[in-house]
């Protein structure tokens, strides 16, 4: 039995022995990544994995006992290597002497493994490359953290960060800020929760009330403004109402237009009609009726001799309104347009000569004017005709030095209506001849005669 245990711990020395040497080769071998070129071609480069596996200097070096004649170290070989010792020149001191070993590569041809991203050239080198960027999911590239916000980053102090300072000799420690605090009653959570619940009611039904509030002002606002609208519509309508039925009155008690007569004349019609008929269907005697009927005719005929007078009236009316506007409009001031988009009112001397003119007819046909206030208009008007000498001039001169003589004479204004009238009409004459006042050519209406019209559209069609 103690023979078999030794032969037992010896076997284990000797592979505690083998594995010692084995790890030492190991350790040896990056010693030998770097030798120097052999200029021998068979020459043994150890860490070279190009070479075949099938050459003689690759061939499996053991590390087998020293005596035998394969294992025998010559002298200058590197730890059993065979072959001339001229291959291990370039090898370092330290490496000669020690263990070695070599083992072959099966994959002779195999490339070397690239790790720089490039797959036709090898390197020693780790790899270095940054890890790339994750990509954004598409609902996270068009957001606000990815395109406009802006982050800043600051320190914050919390407000739990406190100090106390123990009084001591020395140190004047300033009490008046201090409070006092004495606990209260004890509350259990169930307390705490139902005062939070009630505190949180009382605020929910503050906030209703607000809201409700808020929504029937903004609804009383709404029925303010709408009945605002509605009472000013109804305004407006109940104007507009009263204006039209002012304006049918006074087109029948005092017509202008031909549409305003036409009016008349038809309602006339229509009442008399109705009258007739009503005197028909009465069932009186034919005396009663017939004298009816000539009652009826008589206040026709009073209705058609009243409408008449008021179209007369408003002839006169009209004709008044029409001279007015073309005085004014022969007075009014030149319009020109300047550069800055805006016009400009100009006098020239013929429309200041149309104003005095318009002045001197507007005071002609003045009423109620005092004797002495109606020969100072009769003077200017004669000396403003003087300046020119044909008929029109001295009959208007002859009219006015006899309505001088009259009043001079005392004679009532009633008396001197044709007189006025003629003298009027004579000077609007004057007014609107160009002649006398240059202005009024633009308002006259040019007549064009036949004959002339003729020549002139057969000279152009030649000349077409």
């Amino acid at each position: 039995m103690e023979q078999t245990e030794d032969a037992i711990l010896g076997v284990a020395d000797s592979l505690a022995e083998s594995s010692s040497e084995q790890e030492a080769a190991t350790y040896a071998e990056p010693r030998l990544q770097a030798p120097a070129e052999s200029s021998s071609p068979d020459a043994v480069v150890p860490g070279r994995s190009s070479q075949r596996a099938d050459s003689p200097q690759l061939t499996a070096l053991s590390s087998a006992e020293p005596g035998t004649s394969q294992d025998t170290e010559q002298p200058g070989s590197a730890g059993g290597l065979s072959g001339p010792s001229e291959d291990l020149k370039g090898l370092p001191d330290a490496a000669v002497g020690e263990p070695l070993r070599q083992s072959a590569s099966l994959k002779a041809n195999s490339p070397k493994p690239s790790t720089s991203g490039r797959t036709s050239r090898a390197s020693n080198t780790p790899p270095v490359r940054e890890p790339a960027r994750p990509r954004l999911p598409e609902e996270r590239k068009l957001t606000r953290d990815t395109q406009t916000v802006h982050i800043k980053g600051h320190a914050t102090q919390t407000v739990r960060e406190s100090a106390v300072q123990m009084a001591r000799p020395g140190v004047l420690i300033d009490t008046i800020d201090d409070k006092l605090m004495i606990p209260g009653a004890y509350r259990t959570a169930d307390q705490v929760w139902e005062s939070k619940e009630q505190a949180a009611v009382t605020i929910q039904c503050w906030t209703r009330g607000w809201l409700a509030r808020k929504r029937a002002s903004v609804l009383q606002a709404a029925k303010a403004e709408r009945d605002t609208f509605d009472s000013t519509q109804e305004a407006g309508r109940q104007t507009e109402a009263e204006q039209h039925r002012r304006r049918e009155i006074e087109r029948r008690m005092h017509p202008r237009t031909l549409a305003d007569f036409e009016l008349l004349h038809s309602e006339l019609q229509a009442w008399r009609l109705q009258e007739a008929r009503r005197i028909k269907e009465s069932g009186v005697d034919s005396e009663e009726e017939e004298r009816a009927l000539q009652q009826l005719l008589h206040k026709e005929t009073k209705l058609l001799q009243t409408i008449d007078r008021l179209r007369s009236t408003a002839r006169a009316e009209n004709e008044e309104e029409r001279v007015a506007e073309r005085l004014r409009r022969m007075a009014q001031p030149k319009r020109w347009p300047v550069s800055n988009g805006k016009a400009v009112e100009v006098h020239t001397p013929f429309t200041t000569r149309a104003k005095e003119l318009m002045q001197l007819y507007t005071g002609l046909n003045l009423p109620l004017l005092s004797t002495d206030e109606r020969l100072d208009v009769l003077l200017h008007a004669k000396w403003t005709v003087k300046e020119f000498d044909c008929n029109l001039t001295r009959d208007i001169v002859q009219l006015i030095d006899r309505e001088a003589d009259l009043l001079n004479r005392g004679r009532h204004p009633k008396t001197l209506e044709g007189l006025r009238k003629r003298i009027s009409t004579l000077f609007l004459q004057f007014v609107e001849t160009p002649e006398f006042n240059p202005e009024a050519k633009a308002l006259q209406i040019q007549t064009i005669h036949s004959t002339d019209y003729l020549y002139t559209a057969n000279q152009m069609a030649m000349v077409a």
